[in-house]
């Protein structure tokens, strides 16, 4: 085959022409290097949760993110699937496909025979977080190696003085390094920041704490982002009530996100409950159908406040501290991160399952994981938790911290702790019927007291006494 006149005249004048230095021969060389990255460790991990909710919940843990998988195709299938898990719904090749295709990605990531193939990969999913591990390794180095060229092209270019070429240079190195390896350091600030920042802000106007539904216990208990606040009671004196008054409240009063995970209700009977309390038509009126007067212009009245209200319903059977993180980083990750999570009960709530561990040792680590999860979040967690039977075999009822069942550990990490007494649960004829007593038994940042509300049981609600008779 002859050889063009152009090519010809450009090799006789690679004979004459002096070649270009050594280094820049290697450079094509090198930028065709592939990045550090493990397929096999990517579609291992998709495999692997695919296989197994455990495995998914195991793989978050990792701190893993879409973003850290090399091939895009990765990246969609994981955000998928953390999507699917974290609103309570199946996980396999089947339902991960139908979500794709809806989502008009199906195509892209390579059709449905490619999500089985990830599954017939991986043999087991025990071991799925160990391959989440190595995808989160290589997408560090990628960060390493793109902060790496960052400094050679500045260093070429030689543009601007060289002080701050290295100042730019030690920058990019920092950031890689603190990402990296730091896990959460930028919390750490030295005192005198910190006292700075204080004082700058002594004549600022004081930080909002969560709206709460009674006046008088707004007063007395300021709910910040990162505290971990439990109420506390026996069977039927009203926990839920009050947890699902301060989501309402939160929610359809305030306009912030509110989330509701209740492992003693389904969603249709919480719903039910927010109908009565927002409608004020009884109760058993609203789950039995049996509508009186104007129940149903009430009603409607009621939906049209409620429609469009901040508020999501988890519900389900022992919800764990996994299910709960995947639920709060897809609401994060759609930017409709909770204000507060309400989590009906613990003593309900699965552990992560430990050998020789008793059931002290899960509620103990139950409670330690709910604080850690408010702080992560920056959120406040309000946790129902139960009381004991000593309550009820002594003559004054009054429920007391010691009182708390099956863990010394939930008054130790809650912020804040408040009773709930309803003289009328255990006397019908109690002069105080239809009172509830929050006894604010333990609170950190400010005094300990009793409030009294309204209980207004007929209707799922308790209000200030003011307005609540």
């Amino acid at each position: 085959m002859s050889v063009p006149t152009q090519q010809r005249a450009a090799d006789s004048a690679d004979q004459h022409e002096p070649r270009p230095p050594l280094f820049n021969d290697a450079l094509p060389v090198e930028f065709e290097r592939v990045p550090p990255q493990d397929r096999e460790a990517e579609s291992s991990a998709l495999g692997g949760m695919m296989l197994s909710k455990d495995a998914i919940g195991e793989v978050v843990e990792t701190k893993i993110k879409g973003s850290y998988y090399y091939l895009p195709a990765h990246e969609t299938i994981h955000n998928t699937i953390i999507d699917l898990y974290g609103r309570g719904e199946p996980v396999d090749p089947i339902t991960v496909a139908a979500a794709l295709t809806k989502s008009g990605d199906i195509t892209r990531i390579g059709g449905a025979a490619y999500l089985h193939t990830l599954v017939q990969s991986v043999p087991t999913a025990a071991n799925a977080a160990y391959y989440a591990e190595i995808v989160v390794e290589r997408a560090k180095l990628r960060c390493l190696v793109e902060a790496g060229t960052r400094i050679v092209q500045m260093g070429y270019a030689a543009e601007g003085e060289v002080d701050d070429i290295l100042n730019a240079a030690a920058a990019e190195m920092h950031a890689v390094t603190t990402d990296a390896a730091a896990n959460g350091l930028e919390r750490v600030q030295w005192l005198d920041d910190m006292l700075e920042d204080y004082l700058r802000s002594m004549d600022e106007p004081e930080a909002e704490s969560l709206p709460l539904p009674y006046s008088d216990l707004q007063q007395l208990l300021r709910m910040e982002p990162g505290d971990l606040v439990v109420i506390a009671a026996r069977p039927a004196i009203g926990k839920s009530v009050v947890l699902l008054d301060i989501a309402r409240h939160v929610a359809i009063k305030n306009g912030m996100t509110a989330m509701v995970s209740s492992m003693e209700m389904s969603r249709k009977q919480l719903m039910q409950r927010i109908i009565s309390a927002e409608a004020k038509v009884f109760l058993h009126r609203v789950k039995t159908r049996q509508y009186e007067g104007d129940d149903r212009k009430k009603i409607e009245q009621a939906a049209l406040r409620i429609n469009g209200a901040p508020l999501v319903v988890d519900d389900g059977p022992a919800a764990t501290l996994l299910q709960l993180r995947s639920r709060l980083r897809w609401l994060q990750g759609m930017d409709k991160l909770p204000a507060v999570l309400c989590v009906d009960y613990i003593q309900i709530m699965k552990a992560m399952e430990k050998k020789g561990q008793n059931r002290t040792g899960e509620v103990d680590a139950l409670s330690r994981g709910l604080k850690e999860l408010a702080a992560e979040f920056g959120i406040v967690i309000i946790a129902a938790a139960q009381l004991n039977r000593e309550v009820e075999k002594r003559t004054d009822k009054t429920p007391v911290l010691a009182d708390l069942r099956e863990s010394g550990s939930i008054e130790a990490d809650a912020n804040a702790v408040v009773l709930l007494h309803r003289p009328d649960a255990y006397d019908k004829e109690d002069p105080r019927a239809g009172e509830l007593d929050l006894i604010v038994a333990k609170n950190r940042q400010g005094p300990t007291a009793t409030v009294t509300v309204a209980f207004q049981g007929h209707y799922a609600r308790a209000m200030d006494l003011a307005s609540g008779f």
